[in-house]
């Protein structure tokens, strides 16, 4: 065997060599698929779906940025900068919001409930078909919301709330009054719907405070607004399924062909590295070449936790790999 220009020339006669170098190519490319098929069952899927968007909403009496942004899914520091107001300035009723608010749909179920804790949002699914998506609170990173399966096994309109002994601790903690029930009412925070899961102690229920939507402040339960958990228990019973899941990375490749990222912070501190997952999500799908990289880095180091174009090429049909 011969060197030249750092090639291996292998002479006709070696039909050994040649089989063994083929053999260990073929091994090599098989690894490599493996390897490629291995990384992607790892990544969170690639999304094919968006919700939200653009909209105008108008200030009602009574409304403050934070509350706004809780209704809608949109941190209120982006909200006053899309409409070029202070964020701690006032505003007044009538006054014409534009609401940006795009979120990927993190999969597609056939029948169900997706709750994505660090995007603060629940889809809802029927028939394959994204029916509603809600922003809710969730747990606080001392008391997180559990993520895996669940199943709904009750449906309760003006729930006593039965607080448990963890609360009473903290209510003690705190010199406030302790209470072991709190009655239906205004002063009850689980407000007039409750979906019990089998998580046990856990559930998706409305709250007399709106505007704690869309932010980790619950002691784990799911909240939602008063008219979307009005709507949603509707549309629910017991015995439906669904999936807490933890994804602060998404990524997307939309009907038209663009590449959308949505990233959010870490709440929970899960050692989750952003920049790592685009990439090896990238490489999984083959979009490596369609995504424009500057602007992807900054989408990962703002995690403002909305859908942003980070296409490369305009609307090129890119769809991605399966």
């Amino acid at each position: 065997m011969r060197q030249a220009h750092g090639v291996a020339r292998i002479h006709p006669d070696n039909k050994s060599t040649q089989m063994i170098l083929l053999a260990s190519r073929l091994l090599a490319c098989l690894l490599a698929g493996f390897s490629l098929a291995a990384l992607a069952n790892d990544l969170p899927p690639l999304s094919h779906q968006v919700t939200g968007g653009d909209s105008e909403y108008i200030v009602q009496p009574g409304d403050f940025m934070i509350a706004i942004g809780a209704r809608f899914g949109l941190p209120p520091p982006l909200l006053a900068q899309d409409n070029a107001v202070p964020y701690a300035a006032l505003i007044y009723p009538g006054q014409r919001f534009r609401i940006h608010n795009p979120h990927i749909v993190p999969a597609t179920l056939d029948d169900g409930l997706l709750i994505n804790i660090p995007q603060r949002m629940l889809f809802h699914f029927s028939q394959g078909r994204l029916l509603d998506a809600y922003p809710v609170g969730l747990g606080k990173p001392a008391t997180h919301t559990p993520r895996g399966e669940f199943e709904i096994v009750s449906r309760v309109k003006n729930k006593t709330w039965v607080v448990p002994t963890s609360i009473q601790e903290e209510m003690r903690r705190e010199g406030k009054v302790v209470r072991l029930e709190v009655p239906p009412g205004p002063d009850n925070p689980l407000g007039t719907h409750w979906l019990g899961l089998s998580v046990w102690g856990y559930g998706i229920h409305g709250t007399i405070a709106p505007s704690s939507v869309y932010q980790f402040r619950s002691h784990g339960c799911i909240r939602l607004h008063p008219d979307d958990i009005a709507e949603l228990f509707e549309r629910t019973w017991v015995g439906q399924t669904g999936q807490l899941v933890y994804q602060p990375v998404l990524l997307a490749v939309t009907e038209d062909g663009r590449i959308l990222l949505e990233v959010h912070p870490d709440i929970y501190n899960k050692s989750v590295d952003p920049a790592s997952i685009v990439r090896d999500m990238a490489e999984a799908h083959g979009l490596s070449q369609a995504i424009d990289w500057p602007r992807a880095n900054e989408v990962i180091a703002a995690q403002d936790g909305l859908a942003r174009d980070v296409s490369r090429l305009p609307r090129n049909g890119v769809k991605g790999t399966p």
